[in-house]
């Protein structure tokens, strides 16, 4: 292949060990974006990854300031080009991305694209990702001229092929990189796991041995005061080594996704292992959400924990939607499933069913509120309202 001295065998190869050497999703979506923009000279460079809702789940570029970036607005559609290369999973090489019939504009703040070459990231027959350059440089830094009159442009069929190869070793490294993220999951689960039991076995413990000072001092109050005070005083330490430990506990069992993802991002990789996992068809829609108080944010993933575990386990259903929204200054979740269903007014004379019981405390605990709606025969809706902070 004809490219310059950054298009060689090393150049190449140092690209490809980048992309492999990462573990976390995004850091190996950005060493892609980086490795195709350089070792192709384009000014431009960009990795989509789609989400099951026409828009995009992660959206990476490389050669856009941070400030021109933030300045350009939310993510983009799947629409135009971007919609060809995801859905007609084919190679796009464009003299001119703007005179093509399917280009829609883009936001003001967007840079001025000329020509463009794009293809998907497949793994085997789904399309991950979509791969694009734009604005084909020259040695001297300036944009390259279409040379051949017929529709070539700066971008030549040894850069396709190029990109080919990185998008096939992109496919791979995004795959593992997930798999890794997943895999991290749920060890983070079972470690969780771990350390609830050991929290219920010593806050159980402290609370038996409460109970028993606290019996004695009843005991010894008429007859020996001064025992009893000591007793008493007993109570105390305990009750506070208790209340420690319960602190301690709720900060390490807090999800630690939740601090480094937020809210959005960690519901919609846990519903996304949740389908893998399941046969039911599990989705999730997040709109307009900003960060909200720790607290809330956390109670909103409990319950959703809950509420998908209830369905996926119990319910039967076929299809489990997750919709998380913007509601005035806070947030509304809402799971709905096609399932089984169960009659409210029973479950409310019996007083627990579920894990209910535990949702609404978790709402309430979060200055929120939980609305349950079922019919047998007919699905169920759990929707969970907080005001934000």
């Amino acid at each position: 292949m004809s490219h310059g001295p950054r298009s060689g065998l090393a150049a190449v190869s140092s690209a490809l060990l980048a992309m492999s050497r990462h573990l976390e999703v995004r850091d190996v979506l950005k060493t892609i974006v980086a490795s195709a923009r350089e070792l192709l000279d384009a000014e431009y460079a960009a990795l989509g990854v789609p989400d099951d809702h026409g828009g995009f789940a992660q959206f990476v570029v490389d050669g856009v300031s941070e400030e021109q970036w933030k300045a350009i607005g939310p993510l983009p559609r799947q629409h135009g080009i971007l919609a060809a290369m995801l859905h007609e999973a084919r190679a796009e090489r464009l003299a001119d991305v703007r005179k093509d019939p399917r280009f829609e504009g883009w936001p003001k703040a967007h840079p001025d694209l000329i020509d463009f070459l794009g293809l998907p990231i497949r793994d085997g027959d789904e399309v991950i990702g979509a791969l694009f350059l734009a604005n084909k440089l020259r040695p001297e830094g300036g944009l390259a001229p279409c040379p051949e009159p017929d529709g070539g442009c700066g971008f030549t069929q040894d850069d396709e092929e190029l990109l080919g190869i990185l998008a096939q070793h992109a496919a791979i490294a995004l795959t593992n990189a997930r798999l890794y993220e997943r895999s991290r999951e749920l060890t983070i689960a079972e470690e969780r796991s771990r350390l609830a039991h050991e929290l219920h076995d010593a806050v159980s413990q402290k609370l038996f041995s409460l109970r028993l000072t606290a019996q004695a001092a009843a005991r010894l109050v008429d007859r020996d005061p001064s025992r009893a005070k000591g007793e008493l005083q007993q109570v105390a330490v305990l009750a506070a080594e208790a209340a420690d430990e319960l602190r301690a506990a709720v900060v390490e069992l807090r999800p630690a996704a939740l601090d480094e993802d937020g809210l959005v991002a960690t519901l919609r990789t846990q519903i996304q292992v949740l389908d893998r996992a399941h046969s039911a068809r599990v989705t999730f829609a997040g709109h307009g959400v900003k960060a909200l108080p720790a607290s809330q944010e956390e109670a909103l993933l409990r319950v959703a924990q809950e509420a998908l575990h209830n369905a996926l386990r119990h319910s039967g259903a076929d299809h489990v939607d997750v919709l998380l929204e913007r509601r005035g200054g806070g947030a509304v979740l809402r799971v709905t499933d096609d399932g089984s269903g169960f009659d409210t007014r029973a479950v409310r004379h019996a007083g627990r069913h579920l894990g209910l019981v535990s949702m609404r405390d978790r709402a309430s605990g979060a200055g929120g509120t939980l609305t349950v709606e079922s019919v047998p025969g007919k699905g169920t809706v759990i929707e969970m309202e907080v005001p934000g902070g």
